[in-house]
């Protein structure tokens, strides 16, 4: 997230008073909701403006619509001083009346809906809180990108309307792409999961969702590209550490090899930036081999602006460059060092205050450019500028009230709860339960009445979603619901509510037990220590399944994965879903899947671990492949060879699918010429025949495209959706590469007996490549695998070098 320095004595006495209620505190003082946006919501070229403040518009030409921009935003920080220059610099960005310049508050948020969790958003009587769509690991789990950038549209929808009434801004700073690379990480609700492909694709969809306007979408010019809101893709890079055994974010130092910087950690960022035409990155916290992320001139000026070519700004963390003086001690710096440093590493704008200042003085002391100031007020004021800030925007004019918490977006939220549920079990066909035979229902579990548990993070301190659909209230419309605790919260610290829980399961016709974790478990600034129910969790589990007289339900809510073999392995549990942080609509999305009403076809895009994963390998220990001398598993379905409870991708139906390949892939045959070179790879034996190995991407003409058909068919008797899941396995032999690697993934629906066509298309370039263990980024030569689904459907794809 987006600015929260928070102690950890604080933090843990917050957690303690509430979850439900949960506080944002930034370093140097608390963000009040009813200090409201900064800006006046007037666009800044308005006659009527300049002229109260005694201004001639026409003399100013960055309000003239005829220029590009770029001439436009060159105009208007050519007039500023030096001092009204760095105090735009800030989120808080003061304005400058002199030229006509108005207040803007950069830092909103909108990770899975309108949040005040940032200074630039607030909620009051007029408008009371707004979609809380599922948290994001939930929402991938659906594996539907279409969904996930209608989300993306609704949200930003809600976001202009609610910039329309003065209530927030038009940088949102969303969405968290981060790789979830270990299970115990505290912000894996935040993230699309564990594999980098997906966590791209994802984050593809929901920028473009957010940012685009309909009809213009592409644009010669990208700088000149209208934005409905601006995105931004967090936290770069190599950020999944926040707070594990005297480990914390703002002193750990990710120790990352080349290797699994390209292949895992930068490529959701790349995808953000190429793909979804991002118009903003945020760096981290965290140094990267000992450079602090926001001040690393390779990451940020020759990465993110050269060789992505960016279209828009970067951002700190909040606090960052205080983070970096503080507690990096980076190279003992002054903040007069620290401001020089960052600015010219590439970060354009401070979530704080140390640029507003100190940059004065660094400029004054010789330490930075004022001219480096002017390029990153640029990048910013173009985005603006895009954004309708300067000049009003005609696509978004009418959108208000009525447009925020519309019955459309709740039924968006309910869908994309739905369609992220997985079933993790189903013995003897338990589910759905056919509501004729239920009369009396046992609703028990410390999450059975979730209403603010079901929204996860980034609800802010007073954000209240547009309403709440609890299990309880999802479930009554089935009949008699006898609701019980079973536990005094997720803790779970004694074992005095069980005994009603099993009397409430004893006299119903099924019981469904909701169990699980949440914010005080699992959060931002605070990771796991393992992966077990919480208390005596298991304990109620276990009595109330040996009691119940009917079908039993477990249903879990989590972000990141828990050991329940005992749950999985035991007969007297008929039915197992996990639902994520279902977001505001969750207890009616839950129903809806118990009782029929929809069929899940939801996947796990994380793996679920046994317990003792955790005991095999640190949090901070950062490499994805095994590391045999520390007799260390790897991480992520791609390394890890061991014993899980679900792996990756796992997710049964109420119906059953099968798979026909159609139109298999041809073989790929790659003329070299005389400036191409052959690349050699190291084989675990020296049995390998390929005259020529590899070569080196950057040295192709890429393009070489394979594809194939797949015909699903829905053989059982009921309507659903499936997911295809398409992975790659390169040439057997290669040291260090991944055991596969998924390359695409498509969501169907097929109607109980019917067919479905899916199409698959490749370029070789990105989904038959290899990062070897000198950052080379490689396509080998030889026989690549590809894999539809869970070994359903396997093919050869041989690649092949001449000359």
């Amino acid at each position: 997230m987006a600015g929260v320095r928070l102690t950890f004595v604080l933090l843990i006495a917050f957690l303690a008073i509430s979850i439900a209620s949960a506080g944002y505190q930034k370093k140097g003082g608390s963000v009040s909701a009813d200090e409201g946006p900064i800006n006046n919501h007037t666009h800044v070229c308005h006659p009527a403006r300049f002229a109260e403040l005694g201004l001639n518009m026409a003399d100013f030409l960055y309000c003239d619509k005829s220029l590009p921009f770029e001439v436009r935003a060159k105009d208007l920080v050519d007039r500023m001083t030096l001092s009204e220059k760095v105090q735009q610099m800030g989120n808080k960005a003061t304005g400058a009346p002199r030229i006509g310049l108005l207040k803007y508050e950069w830092w909103s948020e909108a990770l899975h809906g309108i949040s005040n969790v940032g200074p630039g958003t607030f909620f009051d009587d007029t408008v009371l809180g707004a979609t809380s769509f599922p948290t994001i690991i939930l929402s991938a789990a659906s594996f539907n990108q279409s969904l996930w950038k209608s989300i993306g549209q609704a949200v930003s929808t809600e976001g202009r309307a609610m910039y329309n009434m003065g209530r927030a801004g038009l940088t949102f700073w969303s969405p968290t792409i981060n790789v979830a690379r270990d299970p115990r990480w505290g912000r894996i609700t935040e993230t699309p999961g564990e594999d980098p492909y997906v966590v791209g694709a994802y984050a593809t969809s929901y920028v473009r969702g957010l940012q685009d306007v309909e009809g213009i979408e592409s644009t010669r010019d990208l700088n000149s590209r209208p934005l409905k809101v601006s995105s931004c893709c967090k936290h770069y890079a190599a950020y999944d550490v926040d707070n594990w055994q005297g480990a914390d974010r703002y002193h750990f130092d990710a120790k990352v090899t080349e290797q699994d910087m390209l292949e895992t950690f930068l490529r959701p960022f790349e995808m953000c930036v190429k793909d979804g035409d991002v118009s903003s990155v945020m760096c981290s916290y965290n140094r990267v081999n000992g450079i602090p992320t926001c001040a690393d001139t390779n990451l940020l000026k020759n990465t993110i602006r050269g060789d992505w070519n960016l279209h828009g700004y970067i951002v700190a963390d909040c606090d960052s460059i205080e983070v970096m003086v503080d507690d990096h001690k980076f190279l003992n710096d002054t903040k007069e060092d620290a401001v020089a440093r960052v600015l010219k590493a590439g970060l354009d704008l401070d979530c704080g205050d140390y640029y507003t200042k100190a940059l004065g003085n660094s400029v004054n002391q010789g330490k930075v450019k004022e001219a480096d100031i002017d390029k990153s007020l640029k990048y910013l004021y173009v985005v603006l500028m895009r954004l309708g800030f300067f000049d009003g925007s005609a696509y978004f004019e009418t959108l208000g009230k009525k447009d925020v918490c519309s019955d459309e977006h709740l039924e968006l939220a309910a869908e994309a709860a739905r369609e992220g549920i997985v079933l993790l079990k189903n013995e003897n066909n338990a589910l759905p339960l056919k509501a004729s035979e239920i009369k009396k229902l046992a609703i028990v579990g410390p999450h059975a009445n979730a209403t603010s548990a079901m929204i996860g993070n980034y609800a802010g301190k007073f954000c209240i979603p547009c309403r709440y659909v609890s299990p309880i209230n999802g479930f009554t419309k089935f009949g008699e619901v006898i609701y019980e605790r079973g536990c005094d919260g997720v803790a779970c610290k004694n074992q005095s509510l069980i005994l009603p829980a099993i009397e409430a399961a004893k006299n119903a016709d099924a019981t469904i037990l909701f169990v699980g974790l949440d914010l005080s478990v699992e959060a931002e600034s605070l990771d796991r220590n393992d992966l077990l129910l919480p208390g005596y969790q298991t304990q109620l589990i276990n009595k109330v399944a040996e009691s119940s007289q009917g079908p039993l339900v477990l249903v879990i809510m989590s972000a990141g994965g828990i050991d329940i073999t005992f749950a999985k392995n035991n007969p007297k549990i008929q039915a197992i879903l996990w639902a994520g942080y279902p977001g505001e609509e969750g207890g009616r999305a839950i129903t809806d899947v118990v009782f029929g009403n929809y069929n899940p076809g939801g996947r796990l895009p994380i793996t679920w671990y046994e317990a003792n994963y955790v005991s095999k390998l640190p949090l901070t220990s950062m490499p994805l492949r095994p590391v045999d001398s520390l007799g260390y598993p790897g991480r992520t379905y791609k390394f890890f060879n061991g014993s899980t409870v679900y792996p990756f991708g796992y997710g049964l139906s109420y119906t059953n699918f099968t798979y026909k390949l159609t139109f298999p892939a041809r073989p790929l045959q790659v003329k070299l010429n005389k400036f191409q070179h052959c690349h050699n790879l190291n084989y675990k034996d020296n049995t390998n025949t390929q005259t020529c190995p590899s070569v080196v991407i950057d040295d192709l003409k890429c393009g070489y495209q394979f594809g194939f058909e797949i015909l699903v068919q829905n053989v059982g008797n009921k309507d659903g959706s499936e997911v295809v899941l398409v992975y790659s396995k390169p040439p057997e032999g290669i040291v260090g590469t991944h055991s596969r690697q998924l390359i695409g993934f498509q969501r169907v629906f097929v109607k109980s007996g019917g067919i479905q066509t899916v199409k698959f298309a490749f370029d070789a370039c990105k989904s038959l490549n290899i990062i070897d263990g000198s950052g080379y980024n490689l396509l080998p030569s030889g026989g690549h695998k590809i894999i539809i689904g869970d070994d359903e459907i396997s093919f050869p794809i041989e690649v092949g070098y001449s000359r």
